[in-house]
């Protein structure tokens, strides 16, 4: 069957580890604390989980995941993973939000991943140059077929440094506090009421440093690549209840630069733009929170350049790897295609979903679930349209746009937003694991 071949699974519930390194699409977020009503006295949130999944490419895997959240800082997370299958493995953890001794607003942290995984796939072709009338692999007219496949490693690891700033809900204090109860906030809102920066919400300055390692090895040798690079950042969330609002909005700026450090071969640049709005529906017989949830994202790689030669013969310079800069396609933006399917200098996209959060809660009386402390459930339905193109115009980004559209069950879990995604696209249908909302 088309649906069974083409399914793609991500255990990245493997990751409570993910519970800040998939932090949405952007690198940071308010940093706070979480007292849930039902357990008072508890200081810690921490959840175990074994997990398994099988895929066409990776066979059957079997991992455990693990998270800590309050140990040592009430803000701090630890957490790992581990899984592997026939030929593949990887091990995964870090630290997040280690508040810096002595200054109540500087947070690190480091987290990574190391692996090796069976028919890796990258929407390239590694060549130098590519003839004429020949669309780049990636782009928005290429076909899905432009790729090549192999096993191989792939490594990361991410150090960052954030500041909060002394303005809005986090004037007095680096962190914010929430009260919950059924997993829904009864204490003051951070945010969302109006928009200014210096009474509402929270604002955090990010710089991240990211290295990335990915090889595949053919039967004639090994193709590998590194990255190392820096993202500079601001986040602006106005929203009422960062881990899951409910209202206002959310703005985030950035740019990242790789200067060809070390085993980099390419130096190139990327800017972007990322918002989020979130509308209240209010309550209804069924339901406890109704959200509409709208994002939008572009962003440029002002160093991309394309030379042709006398023979129409094309190649590419200054451009962010195929899994870097302008790209969509995964499990945050446009989820019905594989994983970095269209990359090129330039960006758009736009989601809409439409969070339903039930009322009524069938695991809170499941006792041999408690220790999952899910306080609610809630159902979403999602569109998502998208571009890459060789140019920042309308004329480029706003024709032949990619779709897709899904739904997702999600679930608050010791304090985080776990979900389970399926999208459908004209190329794939794909199922995702992840956690925390896509933004």
């Amino acid at each position: 069957m088309t649906y069974c071949r083409k399914m793609r699974v991500i255990a990245a519930l493997s990751c409570s580890l993910a519970a800040a390194a998939v932090q949405s699409a952007t690198p940071t977020a308010v940093k706070s604390k979480i007292d849930r009503q039902e357990t008072p006295d508890q200081v810690r949130e921490s959840m175990v989980l074994p997990y398994l999944f099988s895929t066409e490419t990776m066979g059957l895997n079997v991992g455990v995941g693990g998270m800590i959240k309050g140990i040592h800082q009430d803000q701090m997370t630890v957490g790992g993973t581990v899984f592997g299958g026939e030929t593949s493995y990887a091990v995964a953890g870090g630290v997040w939000n280690y508040m810096i001794p002595g200054t109540e607003r500087v947070f690190l942290s480091a987290y990574g991943m190391f692996g090796y995984y069976p028919k890796q796939r990258a929407y390239t072709t590694g060549t130098e140059s590519y003839p004429p009338g020949v669309p780049f692999p990636g782009s928005n007219d290429s076909s899905n077929q432009q790729y090549f496949e192999a096993d191989g490693a792939s490594n990361w690891f991410d150090i960052k440094m954030e500041y909060v700033l002394p303005i809005g809900a986090t004037r007095d204090d680096g962190s914010v506090n929430y009260k919950i109860r059924n997993g829904l906030l009864i204490s003051e809102p951070s945010g969302g009421k109006e928009w200014n920066p210096f009474t509402s919400g929270s604002t955090i300055l990010v710089a991240r440093q990211f290295n990335r390692y990915q090889s595949f090895e053919f039967s004639d040798g090994t193709l590998d690549g590194s990255i190392h690079a820096m993202e500079f950042g601001l986040l602006y969330d106005n929203t009422d209840f960062a881990p899951n609002p409910s209202y206002g909005s959310r703005q985030y700026v950035a740019t990242s630069h790789d200067w060809g450090w070390f085993e980099s071969k390419k130096q190139w640049s990327f800017h972007e733009l990322d918002m989020s709005k979130y509308f209240s529906l209010g309550k209804s017989d069924w339901a406890s929170q109704r959200i509409v949830a709208l994002n939008f994202w572009t962003g440029l790689s002002p160093t991309w350049e394309v030379t042709t030669d006398e023979n129409g013969y094309r190649s590419v310079s200054g451009n962010p790897p195929y899994n870097e800069g302008a790209t969509l396609g995964g499990f945050t933006r446009m989820r019905g295609y594989d994983n970095n399917r269209f990359h090129d200098k330039a960006v758009i996209y736009g989601s809409a979903e439409y969070r339903y959060t039930l009322a009524y809660n069938p695991l809170k009386n499941v006792s041999w679930l408690d220790f999952l402390r899910v306080d609610w459930l809630q159902l979403v339905g999602f569109v998502e349209v998208g571009r890459v193109g060789a140019a920042y115009t309308a004329n480029e980004l706003l024709t032949d746009l990619k779709y897709d559209a899904g739904g997702s069950v999600r679930a608050l879990m010791a304090g985080l937003v776990v979900r389970a995604d399926i999208a459908k696209s004209p190329e794939s249908t794909n199922f995702w694991i992840m956690v925390d909302h896509p933004f």
